[in-house]
């Protein structure tokens, strides 16, 4: 179990750092991820050995988030915008960038944050967020082009809201 601990404690921060992006709340994100790690350890025995622990606990947060979203069908504020700290003063134009980017980003839909999140930020690999999600890595790639695409346009205000594909 020591060694359980040891990886539990080591993507705690992760896990959080996930939760904050998906509540945008440092309290719901602290609740989400301890509602995660209690569901983890209740149901051990249902995870698969040689699966990734890793790609395993972010699926059980991501789906408790969805399930809470759905039950509430409420979102919370973003969190403040954080300034460069390696610079004494971040310059205006990479402010404005910076924020621009984080309302473009916050603008998306859950899923492609989560996507983007996942891959860029937690250097998931595209078969552990196919894992996450029950999806094939092709469909991850697609959803992961269409994500930053979007968020590309939302950033250069081209498009008001990201735009759904009509499938016939």
């Amino acid at each position: 179990m020591n060694n359980l601990d040891e990886q539990l404690r080591d993507l705690i921060p992760r896990l959080r750092r996930f939760a904050v992006s998906l509540t945008r709340n440092g309290s719901s994100a602290d609740d989400l991820v301890q509602s995660c790690l209690e569901r983890a350890l209740s149901s051990w025995g249902s995870k698969h050995p040689e699966g990734d622990l890793r790609a395993w606990l972010f699926a059980i947060l991501y789906r408790q988030f969805l399930d809470a979203h759905r039950r509430s069908r409420r979102y919370a504020r973003m969190l403040e915008f954080f300034t460069g700290r390696d610079e004494p003063q971040p310059s205006l134009e990479r402010t404005v960038i910076a924020q621009t980017t984080l309302q473009a980003f916050d603008r998306l839909p859950t899923e492609q944050r989560a996507l983007l999140l996942w891959v860029s930020v937690e250097g998931l690999s595209y078969k552990e967020v196919a894992e996450i999600l029950g999806v094939p890595t092709g469909t991850v790639m697609s959803r992961l082009s269409r994500a930053r695409q979007a968020l590309r346009q939302l950033s250069d205000g081209e498009i008001s809201s990201p735009s759904l594909r009509r499938l016939k």
